[in-house]
């Protein structure tokens, strides 16, 4: 795919995994102008944990859902690995988002008919047949390691909040994305189950070359990333 030649090509390139340049996203309300996003320029280095914090409303989810492929901006560029990804036709933005993008959600969005294994080899049935057999070697891996070696064959109505979320970032990492995208991550767990997800993040950014996003409105959540920006009234302040 043209993507992918173009991804190759630019890595190395720098040290940025992902750079924004003025970007801007509005909405239509009943004929007003709702201005989200108001000129955000930020750049994520590579194998970074970056956090972004902010009030309810300030528009980290619609900066995420930018930078992940699944909203077009109103004005303004995405750049990952140096490729302007809303340049991309809709196949190869799919795909791209597929290979190189994993995503974690306050809300688990488990396939309830599913078992865990099953929910996590989602992404994957895109593949080859042979990748897909050894997508469901690596799965069975995540799920060990994570902790739900005993739990892969249950359903998620068999599952704690804190398993499913789990059982989420097992699903996330199985294509072995460049970057993690998390949208409140415990914002559903409680605290003793979130702050066991957030030591489950810090080990992945470090053990393995997976840059990670973070999007929080609590202090001590984005306490445990490399860096924290800022995000109130559509601007990012560092």
């Amino acid at each position: 795919m043209r993507y992918a030649s173009i991804l190759v090509r630019r890595l190395g390139m720098n040290d940025y995994i992902v750079e924004t340049k003025a970007l801007y996203k509005s909405f239509n309300m009943d004929g007003y102008k709702l201005e989200v996003l108001k000129g955000i320029n930020l750049m994520v280095k590579k194998n970074e944990f970056l956090a972004i914090q902010g009030p309810s409303g300030a528009g980290k989810s619609t900066l995420l859902h930018i930078l992940g492929g699944l909203e077009n901006p109103t004005a303004g560029k995405v750049l990952f690995e140096g490729t302007d990804i809303y340049r991309l036709s809709e196949e190869e933005l799919t795909r791209f988002r597929n290979q190189a993008i994993g995503f974690v959600f306050q809300f688990y969005h488990l396939l309830p008919e599913f078992n865990a294994l099953e929910n996590v080899l989602l992404p994957s049935l895109f593949r080859s047949w042979w990748e897909r057999k050894k997508a469901s070697d690596y799965a069975k891996k995540l799920l060990k390691t994570l902790g739900l070696s005993n739990r892969m064959f249950h359903k998620p109505n068999e599952l704690s909040g804190g398993e499913q979320q789990r059982v989420a970032i097992a699903r996330a990492l199985i294509n072995q994305p460049r970057l993690l995208i998390c949208d409140e991550p415990t914002g559903n767990l409680d605290s003793e189950n979130g702050k066991n997800i957030l030591s489950l993040l810090k080990k992945i950014n470090q053990d393995n070359p997976t840059t990670i996003i973070l999007v929080t409105h609590e202090k001590e959540i984005a306490q445990v990333a490399d860096r924290v920006v800022y995000l109130k009234d559509g601007l990012l302040m560092n």
